[in-house]
């Protein structure tokens, strides 16, 4: 395959990649403001996630990274389905180290539960991102975007109140421009969060 055909490829699978992380972004955010409305209309139970887990990127080093996280749950349909908003805070480095790249994820999110104790994750999200260059001749950047995640996870009840949440993910985002070369990267990244859901 001659170097033409590569680049062209190349940027056809970027293109491929945006478009399916906006349609599928929009699809989900439909579904989960749904949720969320009907959510809120009932005011059933609610739970409160807060998370510590470990990130590895899809283009970064080969080292896993801590990450916060905090979630407030609630039930859509009892046992079912639930609705999630969340937060958190994680960093990475690229470029070995010439890139480092802290991102704050605000999630919505829907966990269907197919038998219980399991649950099936997806989402949207909002990365508000900031490039942080260790050249200091080159200004650093700050960047908001779209992207959707998939997932799942398990519960164990510690008491009636209160129970371990394990939630595993991979998120999707538009590839990131930068002023290094190459001046794009893959900000994909998967996670695995451990915390307690309190039973409000």
């Amino acid at each position: 395959m001659s170097a033409t055909t590569r680049t062209i490829s190349y940027f056809s699978y970027r293109r491929r990649k945006q478009r399916l992380v906006r349609v599928v972004a929009a699809a989900i955010s439909v579904a989960t403001a749904a949720g969320f409305l009907t959510w809120a209309a009932t005011a059933r139970s609610a739970e409160i996630v807060p998370s510590l887990g470990i990130t590895r990127a899809v283009d970064g080093d080969e080292n896993t990274k801590t990450f916060l996280g905090l979630a407030l749950r609630g039930t859509l349909v009892p046992q079912i389905v639930q609705t999630e908003i969340g937060v958190g805070y994680h960093r990475d480095e690229q470029y070995g180290g010439d890139l480092n790249v802290k991102m704050i994820p605000v999630t919505a999110s829907l966990l269907v539960s197919p038998v219980r104790a399991l649950h099936l994750d997806g989402g949207v999200g909002w990365y508000h991102t900031r490039l942080d260059y260790a050249n200091p001749l080159i200004e650093d950047e700050t960047n908001q975007d779209f992207g959707i995640h998939v997932g799942g996870g398990m519960q164990v009840p510690l008491s009636p109140r209160a129970a371990l949440d394990l939630t595993g993910r991979y998120v999707m985002l538009e590839d990131q421009e930068t002023r290094l070369i190459p001046e794009q990267f893959d900000p994909d990244f998967w996670t695995m969060s451990l915390g307690v859901a309190f039973r409000l």
